[in-house]
């Protein structure tokens, strides 16, 4: 048995993403907004009317370090990681795929320059939202006002759920956080980035999954 049949032998029963006809996965727009913070249709609509839909290629940068990106992406199909560039070497510290948000928050909040490097791991199908516009919103309806407080509170809790698994979890629980949470980028993301990830090295990366193999 490989270190993936084991990994899908101890988590039988999760729930993957939507598939469509042509095998790729996907979440719908509205599905994404509503997980943040569920809102009215009529406050929906206005959201939506603002939203543009954009493709784009494996390995296209939605950012690029240095460069500043005030826009908002939310993802429909893809997957996305956010890395820095350290000592020659390409540190991914966030991954995101169907349902999350890109966003820079040094751009965002303070039109500055980014400091990390955003790619696309496959071809991703993204809502643009300008941030110009969600702005506006914000003035016009409270509902997407609250909407926003939220969307905010989610960022700064998965950037402190990040932080406090890095600092006080080993890479064997982060590991199996990983497979417990998201399995499926253990078929979608190339595993060096995967132990970047996670803080260990390609190699630490194999010998947990073939320890996992060996437990059973």
């Amino acid at each position: 048995m490989t270190a993936q049949e084991y990994e899908q032998f101890l988590f039988p029963n999760l729930t993957f993403c939507i598939f469509a006809e042509n095998g790729s996965c996907y979440m719908d727009i509205h599905e994404i907004i509503n997980k943040i913070y569920p809102i009215p249709e009529t406050s929906m609509d206005k959201l939506t009317k603002h939203l543009s839909k954009v493709t784009y290629p494996k390995g296209h940068h939605i950012l690029e370090a240095g460069k500043t990106e005030t826009n908002i992406f939310f993802i429909e199909k893809g997957i996305v990681r956010a890395y820095i560039p350290v000592d020659g070497k390409e540190v991914t510290f966030w991954i995101g795929k169907e349902g999350s948000a890109i966003v820079s928050l040094k751009s965002y909040v303070d039109n500055q320059q980014g400091y990390e490097s955003m790619e696309l791991m496959e071809e991703s199908e993204l809502y643009l939202l300008k941030r110009k516009d969600l702005q506006e919103l914000f003035k016009e309806d409270i509902h997407i006002a609250n909407w926003g407080r939220k969307f905010a509170e989610s960022e700064f809790m998965q950037t402190e759920e990040r932080l406090i698994s890095l600092l006080f979890t080993n890479a064997s629980e982060r590991y199996m956080k990983l497979i417990q949470n998201n399995p499926e980028l253990l078929q979608r993301m190339p595993l060096e980035c995967l132990a970047s990830y996670l803080g260990i090295t390609p190699v630490s990366l194999s010998r947990i999954r073939a320890k996992l193999k060996r437990m059973l």
